[in-house]
């Protein structure tokens, strides 16, 4: 057993530019994990930055001055910036106290129709668990919905944090993209000469990933949208609320859309009933999915992701577990870079097979 293990090690890590990449890796991963709230700013303005980072490459290409397209990209970027904050969340705020105001007689009308199924189904269901499940769905609902609420400005601690995410973010963004050379060159003097097997695995994951987040933000902006206008020219409620948990439904991979489902059909019966009118509203859904699925996914993605849905599904599972939300946006990125490390690995072991 012993000499299996020694030799399984010296296969795998007799490679200097393996233990390098195995480094350099656990040394990202324990930043995030130990150090990811305190560095949480800095972050989530690399993730802004790295996405920015294709519109000013592509305006250098049109021959435009880097200084020049990093300065047109920026005022872009805080321009919607400013239009979420003034615009967006307030209208997202105002739906979001709505919902949960009127979410008592929503609830009741929920029972009603529930309280059908013992009639229908009495050897299956009976009135008691109903009532209990009730119990516990106002419970958990009205919870959420004052934690939603009152989180956000709930401590002066939560109000200084948010100031300096809006202060400090957009600083670190403009800095990282207007000295992007330097601070590469600044990392790379801290890297080993010898770092063939990391470049090669870098640069088969660089393209991919960044085709992949920014496709998936344009897929969230194109479906959010999309739902947003059709929801309000249908007549829906809490069209914005909606929109925005149907286009974040497309993060989760399979599950999403089938997940969202539920709250838009509720929402709908609440408002309608069983009528022409909740019938539209679940065709117009149907067709926004269907066209996101067939059309617009293949269309972004079509060169950016060669995984297996098994292998997607449990990246989701694993890198979620690990990281909430943000593991569920970059568990397809993350697949892939692991993907590429097994690719790689065995054309560095392959010699020292060889040399046996």
């Amino acid at each position: 057993m012993f000499e299996y293990l020694r030799t399984w090690y010296t296969r795998n890590f007799s490679d200097p530019q393996v233990i390098t990449l195995v480094l350099f890796l656990l040394s990202g991963f324990a930043v995030v994990i130990f150090a990811g709230d305190i560095l949480a700013p800095l972050l989530a303005s690399i993730v802004i930055a790295y996405l920015l980072e294709g519109a000013v490459a592509l305006l250098q290409r049109s021959r435009t001055p880097r200084i020049v397209a990093l300065l047109i990209v920026f005022c872009i970027f805080i321009a919607v910036l400013l239009l979420l904050l003034f615009v967006f969340i307030p209208v997202l705020s105002k739906q979001l106290t709505e919902f949960f105001k009127d979410l008592p007689s929503m609830v009741s009308q929920g029972h009603q129709l529930l309280m059908q199924l013992p009639e229908r189904f009495p050897n299956l269901i009976r009135e008691n668990q109903v009532d209990e499940m009730m119990v516990f769905i106002r419970g958990e609902l009205l919870g959420l919905g004052q934690a939603l609420i009152s989180k956000p400005l709930a401590s002066v601690i939560g109000l200084i944090t948010i100031l300096v995410y809006l202060i400090l973010m957009p600083l670190l963004v403009f800095f990282l993209l207007k000295d992007k050379n330097m601070i590469l060159k600044w990392i790379e003097d801290f890297l080993p000469g010898e770092r063939d097997l990391t470049n090669e695995v870098w640069f088969e994951v660089n393209q991919k990933i960044a085709s992949y987040v920014r496709g998936k933000f344009i897929e969230i902006f194109i479906v959010m949208s999309a739902t947003y206008i059709t929801f309000t020219f249908l007549g829906l409620n809490y069209a914005m609320l909606l929109a925005v948990l149907v286009g974040l439904s497309v993060i989760i991979p399979y599950a999403g859309a089938a997940v969202v489902t539920l709250p838009v059909m509720f929402i709908a019966y609440v408002q309608w009933g069983i009528s022409s009118e909740f019938a539209y509203v679940l065709l117009a859904y149907g067709i926004i999915q269907f066209l996101d699925g067939n059309i617009l996914v293949p269309l972004l993605f079509s060169e950016v992701v060669n995984l297996h849905p098994v292998a997607i599904i449990v990246s989701v599972l694993f890198f979620g577990g690990i990281w909430g939300i943000w593991g569920v946006f970059f568990a397809i990125p993350l697949a892939t870079l692991v993907n590429a490390i097994i690719n790689a690995w065995p054309k560095m072991a392959e010699p020292e097979s060889v040399a046996e």
